[in-house]
């Protein structure tokens, strides 16, 4: 019974950690492979050992580190200024309240407003607000593309 508890509890951090992914306030790639973790610690490692926590570990590693530099690198490729990163993350963080147009147009509505407030002219705020927001859809998508990478792995070990 408890061990059925664990299980379903691991499977809704899982949940929320895929939600995360997406969400950028949860802390998605952690509470996936922690969820993991807790089905393998339920599991009593059984299924799940040493060698895949750490190939999960390091796929999560590595899902952070693209979402970080996806988003620094669509930025300075355009031109941003310090100002427009800090705008694009604002406006992520505003844009939540605002369900999934707030997502979307968010990062961009603060990149060009930050970049605005660093006196460019509108054009390249415009350029440096796509910019952005491309950078950090490639990065939500490969975040999320190594989370399911991650879930296959786990199940993997489990049937095998």
């Amino acid at each position: 019974m408890q061990q059925t508890l664990l299980f379903i509890l691991s499977g809704a951090i899982i949940l929320i950690g895929v939600a995360g992914a997406v969400v950028p306030i949860l802390p998605g790639v952690p509470l996936v492979f922690a969820g993991m973790l807790l089905a393998a610690w339920a599991d009593h490692f059984q299924h799940v050992g040493a060698f895949t926590l750490i190939l999960l570990g390091v796929l999560g590693a590595l899902a952070l580190l693209i979402d970080f530099v996806a988003g620094l690198f669509g930025a300075r490729r355009v031109g941003a200024s310090g100002r427009a990163l800090w705008g694009a993350s604002l406006g992520t963080i505003v844009g939540l309240f605002f369900g999934l147009p707030g997502l979307l147009l968010g990062p961009f509505a603060g990149a060009v407003a930050g970049e605005l407030s660093a006196g460019s002219k509108v054009e390249k705020a415009a350029k440096v607000g796509i910019g952005t927001w491309i950078g950090l859809l490639f990065g939500t998508l490969a975040k999320l593309a190594l989370c399911f990478t991650m879930l296959g792995v786990f199940a993997l070990a489990f049937v095998f």
